[in-house]
């Protein structure tokens, strides 16, 4: 009887190993779970806040486009007006020598 006992002390033994074991496997299996979805979260929040930034610097980039774009055409304008007024200015002192010289 006594033999039985020891064997059956064994295996309960044994038995409780194996439970432990699987136990404390499950356990660091449910830490990791736990730890790779905290990760996964916060990639997913660092990816939104950069798409964020993206798409600002987007628009900016857009109003900066357009403010350049209205500058170009503001200058090209202003090219435009000192060229005819140059054209004009040359109109005269060219009519201006021509008086001159009648005058000598």
């Amino acid at each position: 009887m006594n033999g039985q006992g020891a064997t059956l002390a064994a295996e309960s033994d044994l038995v409780g190993a194996w439970v432990g074991g699987i136990g404390a496997g499950g356990f660091f299996l449910l830490l990791i779970v736990i730890v790779w979805q905290l990760a996964a979260t916060w990639r997913a929040r660092m990816l939104a806040a950069r798409e964020e930034q993206y798409k600002q610097l987007a628009a900016k980039y857009a109003q900066l486009l357009e403010d350049n774009v209205e500058l170009h055409r503001r200058s090209t304008e202003e090219m435009r007006q000192t060229r005819e007024e140059l054209a004009q200015t040359r109109l005269a002192v060219t009519s201006m020598e021509k008086m001159m010289r009648e005058i000598e």
